[in-house]
């Protein structure tokens, strides 16, 4: 980055675990250069997310997906973006289309990885390093150090900030009470089947933490509800009064302020995983066809698990096998053991206003 530089705009990622670890780069921004105005031009899902992020100024709603062109829109944007005369922009996703609104605006610092071929787009261009950044973090918060500055010994972590009485708020709306600890389960995953742990598995969870005193609240969209839905059916009948689907009927904004409630997570390699990881929740975290060499949860209080298998990891969205052995393969004991580790430790940083 231009030591000169107090104004910039990041051209966030479109997925929301990406968006969380981007904070990491906005606290290293901070940390260096205190007085940087930092604006997040993103998909307008992400702007609950942003809000929770001190660091940034504003987010700037990007009204294309990240599967659309639509050069017109972008240059429309971009002219629109030339009268906050940012001194610099830093792309995050590494496709050649990303490139072109900071061209348009007329950035006169545009900084990112190499990617699409994204020569004339950008004049500070990184070649990015697989075995030096082998993290997705790492290759964040590189961009805000130049080539030859070192990363820090101990990278920034997200951490999203949370209103107490708006958590109380939420919980209020969907009537949900903390009588007993709070076992949050998100058991969906948008990028594909393979990332997911079987239905049945989280019903036996459940099921064994209400047996033990606990009540089970189920993240997702509404993409997830059916699976939500068959975890309850798996129930016994004497336990779905314990178990609250709230798939598909939160906003992300609240969403995110009911997970700060949660007293422990379950969750797949999936965008909930690093929210709830960011809130600094207790956390279980299974993988399947993903790896944490890659993506992992930034947190303390996380355990995380996987089973070994000769196919993987394979990153592939749906098992290219059929049998998902990455998933079936990592029992329930494994998981409530995990649970009753970190329940044995204090945990003094969740919300208390309930």
């Amino acid at each position: 980055m231009a030591s000169a530089a107090t104004k910039i705009l990041v051209v966030g990622p479109s997925w929301v675990g990406d968006m969380v670890m981007a904070q990491a780069l906005f606290i290293a921004f901070k940390k260096r250069f205190p007085e940087l105005i930092i604006d997040v031009l993103a998909p307008g899902w992400s702007l609950p997310l942003l809000e929770r992020m001190p660091e940034v100024r504003k987010g700037i709603v990007m009204p294309l997906g990240h599967d659309h062109l639509g050069i017109a829109k972008r240059y429309r944007l971009g002219k629109q973006l030339r009268s906050e005369r940012y001194d610099q922009a830093v792309l995050l996703p590494n496709s050649w289309k990303s490139a072109l609104v900071p061209l348009f605006a007329k950035i006169p610092i545009r900084t990112g990885w190499t990617g699409e071929f994204r020569y004339g787009l950008l004049n500070d261009i990184r070649r990015l390093d697989e075995q030096r950044y082998p993290l997705m973090v790492e290759r964040f918060v590189a961009l805000a150090y130049g080539d030859t500055l070192a990363l820090p010994e101990s990278l920034p972590r997200p951490r999203l900030s949370i209103d107490v009485e708006q958590c109380a708020q939420v919980a209020e709306k969907f009537q949900l009470n903390r009588d007993r600890p709070v076992l949050a389960l998100c058991p969906g995953a948008e990028f594909g089947s393979s990332k997911r742990w079987p239905e049945a598995y989280y019903a036996d969870v459940a099921a064994r933490q209400i047996r033990a005193g606990w009540q089970v609240w189920l993240f997702g969209s509404v993409n997830d509800h059916p699976i939500a839905e068959e975890i309850q059916r798996q129930l016994p009948e004497d336990m779905p009064g314990f178990c609250y689907d709230l798939t598909g009927k939160t906003a992300l904004s609240e969403a995110i302020d009911l997970l700060s409630l949660a007293d422990a997570v379950v969750s797949n390699d999936s965008g909930l995983m690093h929210v709830s990881a960011a809130l600094n929740r207790p956390m279980v975290v299974v993988y399947g066809s993903t790896s944490p060499a890659f993506t992992p949860p930034l947190n303390d209080q996380v355990e995380v698990l996987s089973a070994p298998v000769d196919c993987g990891p394979c990153f592939q969205r749906e098992c290219p096998l059929h049998h998902v052995k990455c998933m079936r393969d990592l029992p329930v004991e494994r998981v409530i053991q995990a649970l009753d580790k970190l329940s044995s430790k204090k945990n003094t940083t969740r919300c208390e206003s309930l």
